[in-house]
């Protein structure tokens, strides 16, 4: 009697120890999507900074710059490009859960798994293979734009293209090991907070007071 329930503990705590560690891999994982698109983020004060710089030199001064145009492109793109995992990792990516969200977990965590190995990494090994030959073709000709008299370098922008690929790659990674979990106990992780928009604030906060 006493030899199978000590088998049964030592299994019991070797799930726990495993969950634990996957669960350490997911959050460190989500940590790096979150720090880099607070780090991309600034680009939309440099987007919204030159934009007003371009419109007053431009229209109160006559004397539009040379730059400003290009200048928008790249942020744009930069931002666009970087903030992709962190909204994987943020779970606020556009979903159609007009079926979905009747599910169990464990047949969603099934299902976004099936998503992920099917659509998703071969997509993003597309963009890490092809974007990676992009901008090793950008770095060797010292690709300039000829968007703007200013022809300013773009292949530091390019690159940027397998990064990002690279960082889906590691936030899908986190997310086949969160459908893993949730298949096992029947419940999401909780993902690490970061802002949230103004109305799930204003929902959370009806739910509590409605809870009272």
């Amino acid at each position: 009697m006493v030899v199978p329930l000590l088998f049964t503990k030592i299994v019991f705590q070797g799930q726990i120890a495993r969950e634990a560690a996957v669960t350490y891999v997911i959050h460190n994982i989500e940590r790096l999507s979150i720090w880099v698109g607070r780090a991309f983020g600034w680009c939309i004060l440099i987007l919204t900074l030159s934009v007003a710089y371009e419109v007053f030199v431009r229209y109160v001064l006559n004397a539009p710059t040379l730059w400003a145009f290009d200048m928008m492109v790249q942020m744009y793109g930069a931002l666009f490009l970087m903030a992709g995992p962190y909204a994987l990792a943020q779970d606020t990516h556009v979903r159609a859960d007009v079926l979905y969200r009747f599910l169990s977990v464990r047949w969603q965590a099934r299902v976004d798994f099936i998503l992920f190995i099917v659509f998703f990494f071969p997509g993003m090994f597309a963009l890490v293979w092809f974007g990676w030959e992009i901008a090793m073709d950008s770095w060797r000709y010292k690709e300039v734009s000829w968007n703007s008299p200013a022809r300013i370098q773009i292949y530091y922008f390019k690159t940027l293209i397998p990064l990002a690929g690279g960082l889906f790659i590691l936030q899908g990674v986190a997310e086949c090991m969160r459908c893993y979990l949730a298949i096992k106990t029947n419940q999401w992780l909780p993902r690490l907070e970061d802002t949230r928009e103004t109305e799930d604030i204003l929902k959370g906060q009806t739910t509590e007071v409605e809870g009272r």
